[in-house]
């Protein structure tokens, strides 16, 4: 199955070159390129995207809000929005978390991780750098800490297991290298994870770092 791809970046030279990587993959596929937040959400209406590469700063509307409108879309509902920006501070990551994109990594990236990124995010899972981990971290661990113990009936339901994952996951370690810290498949990684998941009810891997440290599962 061909993940379909939109561009949403108001450079035309940074569009070409993530076209080329893209469509250099046999697994997915540009269909449609956007130069403003604007353009973005009608593309994504109008192309059956399965996921857009969404560039942050953008004029006519930005990155955050083209966003906030592709994932509060009905019609929508099954596209995914992988942020790709310059600039992995905390505000931007809390925001575009906030927005329901599912991933967030910075220019940087090498184009083999960008190619892996975009096939983990179309599956359904989400994905952080570890910068953009840290960032949200930082933010949240600057918040006074809640008053007494705040400890969720989900907390007491999760197996040694997976309360091990999930403090794993909080420090922003992907499935494969908490697999590779625990001696065990990624695939069983994955499956601790989403338990974990669905026991906090958390809509994606971010949510679960963030409750981890409301919770205090994660030390601050």
């Amino acid at each position: 199955m061909t993940i379909r791809v939109l561009l949403a970046d108001d450079q035309a030279l940074l569009r070409g070159t993530f076209r080329t990587l893209i469509d250099s993959a046999a697994d997915m596929d540009v269909v449609a390129e956007a130069s403003t937040g604007r353009e973005a959400v009608e593309r994504a209406r109008s192309h059956r995207v399965d996921l857009v590469l969404m560039d942050i700063r953008m004029p006519d509307l930005d990155g955050l809000a083209a966003t906030r409108l592709i994932t509060g879309d009905e019609d929508l509902a099954g596209v995914r929005i992988l942020v790709l920006t310059t600039f992995e501070n905390d505000e931007y990551v809390a925001e575009a978390l906030r927005a329901g994109a599912s991933g967030f990594l910075g220019k940087g990236i090498n184009p083999d991780e960008l190619l892996d990124a975009i096939r983990v995010v179309a599956a359904g899972d989400s994905l952080l750098s570890p910068t953009a981990t840290k960032a949200l971290i930082n933010r949240f661990l600057a918040q006074p800490a809640p008053p007494g113990p705040h400890t969720p009936p989900s907390l007491a339901t999760l197996t040694p297991r997976e309360h091990e994952v999930v403090t794993l996951v909080a420090t922003g370690l992907s499935n494969d290298e908490i697999a590779e810290r625990l001696c065990v498949t990624p695939l069983t990684a994955k499956t601790h994870v989403n338990r974990a998941m669905a026991k906090f009810g958390a809509r994606d891997r971010a949510q679960l770092v963030i409750i981890a440290y409301r919770t205090g599962l994660a030390p601050r």
